[in-house]
């Protein structure tokens, strides 16, 4: 990566809260924070993929939904392409949702089923170019349906005669038809087979090559994201607990949650399989609604000591190649 390049997207202690109800069913009760994004910050470059993986609950779907405002955050900055947007107009958001396009966990869900595959993935062109003739919103449909594996012969059929992985392709073409500079993939390969999922991955690593596209790619499997990424965030209760490039973190992770989830990731060779020690966590993870005080990871971590309870780490550089948020390093 070039110093002198700008970040595509920049995001700085980004927090998203929801209120919840606390033990009282009253509706006068008070409730409480569910805090769901704790102060999450990264940038991604031009053409770069950022893995963000982490335990289900840990906040990286509510994360990608406010990186489009689909939720609101409460605090922290936004930036894309050098613009603030968080607090921008609906204006500004629509323009940018041109240059950001989403693909979604479950492929047949994200898709409408009254809709033909002609009109699912011609829908954000008559949303963003209005003008376009019926002829052109054709041909760039079947170019880019074309391209994502599918065939003319698909195009007035519905989403429910499809597999899953076709599914899939068709709402990776929905998002590509705008021709964008990111995309977001929220755990887009979780609901397929594996065989399948291979075949997501690289076509979209594909795409990226030719496009120049940006990418990020949430999932929980440790071995999926390594296979698309350049980098990666791993999430742990609302925060950030390591920023690492990918040969870093998977060649010598230095947050202890990292370390025992990369133990749990299996290894194909069966003797290095036996031999390998698996770092298990104890006890289940703490409710978001009253996380642990000081390190929310304190609880579960094997290492924690003294410091743990009473000081939030924060994200601080090990090395060259690696960020981690523990009190080890500070």
């Amino acid at each position: 990566m070039q110093a002198d390049r700008q970040p595509l997207l920049s995001v700085n202690d980004l927090r998203v809260g929801f209120k919840v109800r606390g033990e009282s069913k009253a509706p006068w009760s008070p409730g409480k924070l569910l805090q769901a994004v704790a102060g999450v910050s990264f940038d991604l470059m031009p053409g770069e993929t950022l893995g963000i993986v982490g335990e289900s609950g840990c906040g990286k779907s509510t994360l990608a939904r406010a990186l489009l405002n689909l939720v609101p955050a409460q605090s922290g900055s936004i930036k894309f392409n050098g613009n603030e947007m968080r607090g921008a107009s609906a204006a500004a958001w629509q323009k940018m949702r041109r240059d950001v396009q989403m693909v979604f966990q479950d492929p047949l869900a994200s898709l409408d089923p009254r809709m033909n595959i002609l009109q699912v993935v011609a829908e954000p062109l008559r949303t963003h170019e209005p003008g376009l003739p019926n002829d052109e919103v054709l041909a760039r449909v079947k170019a880019v349906l074309k391209r994502v594996g599918m065939n003319d012969e698909h195009l007035y059929r519905y989403p429910h005669e499809f597999s899953g992985g076709q599914c899939q392709r068709i709402g990776i073409a929905r998002a590509l038809v705008l021709r964008p500079k990111l995309i977001i993939c929220d755990e887009p390969v979780s609901a397929l087979d594996v065989s399948i999922q291979a075949q997501i991955i690289n076509l979209l690593k594909e795409l990226q090559r030719e496009m120049g596209l940006s990418l990020v790619f949430i999932a929980h499997d440790l071995a999926v994201v390594r296979h698309v990424s350049q980098r990666v965030l791993v999430m742990y209760l609302g925060r950030v607990m390591e920023l690492s490039e990918k040969e870093a973190l998977y060649a010598a992770p230095k947050h202890p949650y990292t370390q025992a989830l990369q133990s749990a990731v299996p290894i194909p060779d069966p003797k290095l399989e036996r031999a390998k020690v698996i770092q298990l966590l104890q006890g289940e993870i703490p409710s978001p609604i009253n996380p642990p005080s000081g390190c929310v990871f304190r609880s579960r971590c094997p290492k924690a000591f003294d410091r743990c309870p009473v000081e939030v780490p924060p994200l601080v550089r090990v090395d060259e190649r690696s960020e981690a948020a523990c009190l080890l390093y500070t």
